[in-house]
């Protein structure tokens, strides 16, 4: 049939013009759409109207308002062609006695978002007589969260063990996958070393699963359950591995595979790839495959334990082991390839073209393992970007970007604008979707609040509902406005505040992208924003005290974001005299943007701090971690300032320097003691993966901070050689052409 619909029930009350009933018309097949049509009830109910069933098929209604929803896959735009999945259009038509207002999907997910969209509007309180209309398509349709597992995890230790228990729980999941389907996600990934002997137990290698029957059939029980809740929202799922691994009762029952074992567990080595293992790895996908109709596909991760292996043999295991196995499956199986950080992209690509499979999607890391800093690409996993995977086009494959957040797991976090960006500048034609998540956290239990510190959330990822939900609208729409956002803040706290709390959001949140954009970093430990910490130094001089980024290591350290001078080169143009690059971004710009936002996130605060609100501690949370960016951006700000002051005295020993550098230093000691107050109330010190599981609080590490100071009270920063250069003060301060109207 061309179009399909099925009464679903409708609402009868106070409606949009008094004494009028609203009709509501949706199709009653399909989870998906009850998914949408539950929450727009919801809103409707909350809106203060009655709620009755009508008798199927909803025809010749008479309500003077009707709401009829539809699917029809052959809805099509303005130019005549079929719309995408996903697609839907709201339509409002009235006249002096009925308004009907229509909403019209390509499928079922299509509905759900529309049905979602419009009980949006209601919540908003638009009346149902003035839905104006419109027509949405996905920008991309790949959506996906990167969710590692805590069992058999890549990163090993505290900071993801602890996040088991929770994990285990088809509570936490089901509120997990409402938050995706609710912000348009419509992909759940999840990553381990070795998923399947959890899932199943291989019919020729039964020792490979550790658990006992009734174990295994909890296990079981578990991923079906998990499955079918996120396909009843329209979220497909995958299980993604790394190479090549088995599991340790495989390795220990046919000595093979040694770093599989707890006491011989390593990332990178030479690998094992004989006859046996194939044949295990192969039957472990195939079954999986076939004990689970419901999952959607699964991907893979080549480079770890290959090393002894040629660029060829390595795609070459993957040919046999995976997509042959998936060719021969007699089912659609979705594939994620993730593009190898060690073999030339033509391997790769004629692989995946020459197996024909379709819509396979090739993962990179956007910006290796820090994608929240500039939107522009700089590097990917292995460093220098090779195009070679999407020049020319490829036939069967779309790239899909992983924006990696590594760098803050503890405060809130929300910039709507750089996700705009980001999508504006990377969403080419061979671009088929982006993954969010990290390697080293894990958004399940809430373990950063203190026990006694209030919260009105269970989970962490509730805490950060704000970044899940700019990213996964803004990738399904990156032109929805931020009134929707604001909207969400009022429907939150009960006020009219939220404008301005995005605005206040949207300036503190920039801290760790330029922190990330101007110190650059590459894998996961070479920085965490947040912390200003670098533990381990890959782009200039590691100073060996202590994870924290000094004075010493910001004097020489290269920048990621192009535009921006680093200090050094910052330095050298001072003491020559030299105008700056007016297309450039010079340190002292970037302080001064800094100290902008800042002052922008305190006046949020200081506006909205007695702002009446039903839930005021909630809101306090909010304005709390605030302040606590606020502190580290002013932080940032006085830090770089006060390293140039360090970098042009031991140059030319200008006393005005060493004191103008003292002063900076001093107020950055004032800005990180109002940071651990505007946090050591809220949080404890937690594991760390950058840190080797070892705690982190901004407390830890005031010595650090006052380590900089005394450094150069102390001579441990005063110059080695003699004068470059005599130059005054007011010359030091100029880097900018007087023609230039930006301030230097």
């Amino acid at each position: 049939m061309r179009q399909r619909w099925v009464a679903w029930l409708a609402v009868v009350g106070l409606a949009t013009a008094a004494g009028a009933e609203v009709a509501v018309v949706a199709p009653k097949d399909s989870a998906v759409v009850a998914f949408g049509v539950e929450r727009l009830m919801e809103a409707l109910k909350d809106a203060g109207q009655v709620i009755t069933p009508v008798d199927p098929p909803g025809e010749n209604l008479s309500q003077a308002v009707q709401v009829v929803l539809r699917i029809d896959p052959y809805l099509t735009g303005a130019d005549k062609q079929p719309l995408a999945a996903e697609s839907y259009r709201i339509s409002r038509s009235s006249t002096p006695k009925l308004t009907r207002i229509e909403m019209i999907a390509t499928d079922a997910p299509g509905a759900s978002y529309a049905a979602m969209d419009l009980a949006e509007q209601v919540r908003c309180g638009t009346a149902l007589t003035a839905i104006t209309d419109k027509k949405i398509s996905p920008r991309l349709r790949f959506r996906a969260i990167k969710f590692n597992l805590p069992w058999d995890s890549y990163r090993t230790g505290e900071a993801l063990a602890q996040h088991t228990e929770t994990c285990r729980e088809l509570k936490f999941w089901r509120a997990f996958l409402d938050m995706m389907a609710e912000n348009r996600f419509n992909a759940l990934t999840l990553w381990n070393l070795h998923p399947f002997p959890y899932m199943i137990r291989p019919k020729d290698f039964p020792e490979a699963c550790p658990f006992n029957d009734a174990e295994l059939a909890e296990w079981q029980k578990f991923w079906h359950e998990l499955f079918k809740m996120a396909a009843e929202r329209g979220v497909k799922t995958y299980i993604v591995n790394w190479n090549i691994f088995v599991s340790p009762a495989f390795a220990r029952a046919h000595n093979v595979c040694g770093y599989c074992r707890p006491e011989g567990s390593e990332h990178y080595g030479p690998g094992e790839s004989n006859d046996l293992i194939k044949r295990y790895m192969k039957q472990c996908i195939r079954q999986t495959l076939e004990e689970y109709p419901e999952l959607t596909g699964l991907g893979t991760s080549l480079g770890e334990q290959m090393n002894a292996m040629t660029p060829q043999q390595r795609q070459d295991w993957v040919d046999e082991v995976y997509l042959e196995t998936v060719k021969q499956m007699g089912r659609k199986v979705e594939f994620i390839h993730r593009a190898p950080f060690s073999i030339d992209p033509q391997v790769t690509r004629q692989s995946i073209e020459a197996s024909e499979l379709p819509d396979v999607l090739v993962e990179l890391k956007f910006n290796w393992s820090h994608g929240h800093s500039m939107p522009n690409l700089s590097i990917v996993h292995g460093g220098a970007v090779d195009d070679g995977y999407w020049n020319p086009l490829p036939t069967n494959y779309k790239i899909a970007w992983t924006v990696r957040n590594e760098d803050f797991f503890v405060l809130r976090w929300g910039e709507p604008e750089f996700i705009r960006r980001h999508i504006r500048t990377n969403a080419q034609p061979y671009v088929g979707g982006y993954f969010i998540g990290s390697e080293c956290y894990i958004p399940a239990k809430e373990y950063a609040h203190k026990d006694g510190a209030f919260r009105d959330w269970t989970w962490a990822f509730e805490k950060q509902w704000l970044f899940y939900r700019l990213w996964g609208r803004l990738l399904y729409d990156p032109d929805t406005p931020d009134a929707v956002f604001a909207a969400d803040f009022n429907n939150r706290f009960g006020f009219d505040g939220g404008d301005q709390l995005l605005k206040g959001w949207s300036a503190a949140s920039k801290m760790p992208l330029l922190l990330a954009s101007f110190f650059s970093a590459t894998w996961d430990f070479t920085l965490y924003s947040e912390g200003f910490l670098a533990p381990v130094v890959t782009g200039g001089i590691d100073d060996k005290v202590s994870p924290f980024i000094s004075v010493e290591e910001l004097l020489d350290h290269k920048t990621l974001d192009p535009r921006m001078y680093s200090i050094k080169e910052y330095v050298d143009l001072l003491i020559e005299q030299k105008f700056a690059d007016e297309t450039r971004i010079t340190p002292m710009d970037l302080a001064d943007m800094l100290e902008q936002n800042a002052r922008d996130a305190r006046q949020t605060v200081t506006d909205l701090k007695d702002a009446k609100v039903r839930n005021p501690v909630s809101l306090q949370n909010e304005l709390d971690d605030l302040r606590a960016w606020s502190h580290l951006s002013m932080y940032f700000a006085d830090k770089l300032r006060a390293t140039v002051a360090v970098g042009v005295y031991r140059r030319t020993q200008a006393e005005q320097q060493h004191d103008k550098a003292v002063e900076l230093l001093t107020s950055c000691l004032n800005h990180w003691d109002n940071l651990i107050s505007a946090t050591q109330d809220r949080y404890r010190p937690v594991p760390l993966m950058h840190l080797d599981n070892k705690p982190f609080h901004w407390s830890l590490y005031r010595e650090e901070v006052k380590g900089d100071l005394e450094a150069l009270q102390v001579g441990d920063l005063q110059p080695s050689e003699p004068a470059e250069k005599a130059v005054s003060a007011d010359e030091i301060e100029t880097s900018r052409d007087p023609n230039d109207e930006r301030k230097p």
